[in-house]
């Protein structure tokens, strides 16, 4: 057993490194992890988890800390410690098998028991104290149970190795399969999704189901974009704008926001978004920056706008790395204690303010009210601003100033505190989702220095996380690592057309081509169509997922089909029309079970039924700035709108046969691959677009 650092000291994941110190030998998951536990005959001990996670702090501290329970493990198992956002490919196996297992939802840290024959999981749990509690066994005795299974029951855990990847072989085959020709596209899973979201609407607080309550973006982003849908005809579905837009308010105000620094956590513990699990994911903060900006262009409510604003600048501020890439997360701890960074105490705030500014602060954030976190406060709105002014009298825009002010004092406050830990890795996949959100709200918003942000990161994903013409998944101190999977390729390539938006690089659209040349090369499942989650030279694991639900994240396979087929038609290349198409079709059987579940997959669905609106604005100075702005100014989820400079070198055929004038601007509207006449004067253009 190590005395000092055990093999995980040489990895370059935070949480890994956090495990560096334990008394267990902890391998990382590789081959002489594998081969040694075959060897000795021994079943593997995997444990997954990631660094901003409460309870897999609480399970190192009380478990793997302990060295009697570590030299128990250590006898026993060949233990393994894999961090969840390094390796979602291990992560999606061994939660699926949990749930099979179990019969029960997983989580992290999730603990899985591996045959060292094949990694195949023969039992499995997240959380284990280590005396027993709360109906869960003590991790002791567990250890005891499980190792003794193995030694008795070999036969019976074979068998059960087999079922379970027969299982597995089932959840993910090609949900078409040979009959893909035959799906048809059709509208009706968009309707169906609708009423589903619409059944689940929590109407009191807004969200979806009861506590506890997820932020669930992918599917605020559906109701936006169906109510969008609807708009111009007769009966516009101003009940899915409501939606969203009460969904989006609610969280703005709750405690889930953060109502100092910006950004939200991961997701309430209540259903009325209180108080949060207080750690901070890059992913989240992605998806809905761009809802807030799209709400705000939609209503202009102000709320939106400064919550978009807001968030964008935690981003730049706390979440880039100097590199130019984006960070990962924000721990819930800090000194050991959960959300203790984000409380306050009563006095603490009074001796900060001044007298108008506290008595405002109480009343809107409630201080006169009983403590709701843990004997401290948690910012949370109980009333808003214009409620106060009308109660104290004063003028709006006075108490306005009064929260501001309170606001950065207490958020100075705030920064002398002891922080919590950041993940200060780089990860593909949810880079390219905050490179898209941020561009996206950079044009919304009209803000150049959030436009910076995004553009600095998109340079560092296409120069830091290509090795030998390959994408890594993920960056730290210099060095980029693991074969990328699909959410890499597919968000990456949404958040280029994003950027090419933002400003046109000819460079950049080269990247964006060599992703959609990847996962046509490496990740489609050229019989059954769609997208597999790992490429097609990648550690050979019990199965090849293909992720067609959304979760915390919409699904890989959505955002391909969709990327792939802007791009196609963006280019007119038939390949990656036809290879997105057939990722839809090849989904839609298992779609239409629960459309509500899949809101990635619908959108691609609605862009193949509807296809997307290419403007290409071709012209030099102010006038085309304005004409691009001007095919902007409306939030339609189906244009993309991109202004060409006449200087842009290396163009494909179907950008470059578009040529600006002499002098002045010309504008294409493409819709799908079918191109109008081009217009030369912005009246022409205005037209075409209401058309």
């Amino acid at each position: 057993m190590p005395t000092q650092r055990n093999r995980l000291a040489d990895e370059t994941s935070p949480y890994l490194l956090q495990h560096a110190a334990n008394p267990v030998d902890w391998h990382p998951w590789d081959e002489e992890a594998l081969a040694l536990a075959r060897r000795e005959n021994k079943p593997i001990l995997l444990s997954i988890g990631y660094s901003a996670c409460h309870w897999c702090h609480v399970m190192a501290h009380e478990c793997f800390e302990d060295p009697a329970i570590a030299a128990q493990m250590n006898d026993l198992f060949v233990n393994v410690k894999v961090d969840r956002e390094e390796r979602p490919d291990l992560d999606r196996i061994y939660q699926l098998a949990h749930q099979m297992i179990t019969q029960r939802n997983g989580g992290w840290p999730l603990t899985m028991f591996l045959s060292p024959d094949d990694g195949s999981p023969f039992f499995g749990g997240t959380y284990f104290p280590p005396t027993p509690r709360h109906g869960l066994p003590g991790f002791p005795e567990l250890l005891d149970r499980v190792a003794g299974y193995w030694r008795d029951h070999r036969e019976e855990i074979r068998q059960h190795a087999e079922a379970v990847q027969e299982a597995f072989a089932k959840v993910w085959e090609a949900p078409a399969g040979k009959e893909l020709d035959a799906v048809k596209l059709e509208r009706e899973p968009l309707v169906v999704a609708r009423r589903e979201l619409g059944s689940t609407f929590d109407k009191e607080h807004g969200g979806f189901g009861e506590a506890p309550k997820f932020p669930h973006p992918p599917s605020l982003l559906r109701l936006l974009r169906h109510w969008r849908s609807t708009a111009l005809g007769d009966s516009p579905d101003l009940e899915a704008l409501y939606m969203t837009t009460a969904t989006l308010q609610q969280m703005a105000e709750g405690g889930i926001y953060d109502q100092l620094g910006g950004g939200f956590c991961r997701y309430a513990v209540d259903a009325h978004w209180m108080i949060p699990h207080f750690e901070k994911m890059l992913y989240d903060n992605a998806q809905l920056l761009p809802l807030y900006a799209q709400a705000w262009s939609v209503t202009n409510e102000p709320l939106y706008r400064r919550i978009a604003a807001e968030t964008a600048g935690w981003v730049m501020r706390e979440m880039q790395s100097p590199s130019g890439g984006y960070w990962s997360s924000l721990d819930a701890d800090s000194e050991g204690e959960e959300g203790r960074f984000y409380a306050w105490k009563r006095e603490e705030i009074q001796k900060l303010l001044e007298p108008g500014e506290f008595a405002a602060v109480t009343a809107v954030y409630g201080l006169d009210r009983g403590p709701n976190f843990e004997g401290r406060w948690h910012l949370h709105t109980f009333m808003t601003s214009q409620q106060f002014a009308a109660q104290s009298g004063l003028d709006g825009s006075e108490v306005e100033a009064r929260l501001a002010s309170a606001r950065a004092k207490l958020f100075a406050a705030r920064e002398q505190r002891v922080r919590p830990g950041r993940d200060e890795k780089v990860l593909a996949a949810w880079n390219g989702l905050m490179i898209r959100g941020m561009c996206i709200a950079a044009r919304v918003l009209g803000d150049d220095e959030i436009a910076a942000s995004a553009l600095q990161a998109m340079e560092f994903a296409r120069h830091e996380l290509v090795v030998d013409g390959r994408l890594r998944a993920t960056w730290k101190d210099g060095r980029a690592r693991f074969p990328a999977y699909l959410d890499d390729h597919a968000f990456l390539l949404d958040a280029a057309l994003e950027a090419l938006q933002l400003r046109w690089d000819s460079g950049l659209l080269d990247f964006a081509v060599s992703l959609a040349e990847a996962l046509l090369a490496r990740f489609e499942d050229g019989a059954g169509g769609g997208f597999l989650f790992t490429a097609d030279d990648h550690e050979r694991l019990l199965e090849r997922p293909r992720p067609l639900a959304d979760d915390a994240m919409p699904a890989g396979n959505g955002i391909a089909a969709l990327a792939l087929n802007r791009l196609g038609c963006l280019l007119g290349e038939p390949r990656y029309l036809e290879a997105a198409e057939r990722a839809v079709r090849s989904a839609l059987p298992v779609v239409a079970r629960a459309p509500f579940a899949h809101c990635a997959l619908l959108d691609a669905l609605e862009e193949q039924l509807d296809p997307p609106e290419i403007v290409i604005v071709r012209g030099s100075g102010k006038r085309s700035d304005e004409w691009a702005r001007t095919a902007r100014l409306v939030f339609a989820p189906r244009r993309l709108v991109f202004e060409v400079p006449p200087e842009a070198a290396g163009l494909p055929p179907a950008l470059a046969e578009k040529v600006a004038p002499e002098s002045g601007s010309r504008a294409w509207i493409c819709r799908g691959t079918t191109c109008l006449p081009p217009v030369d004067s912005l009246s022409e253009l205005t037209a075409a677009l209401k058309r």
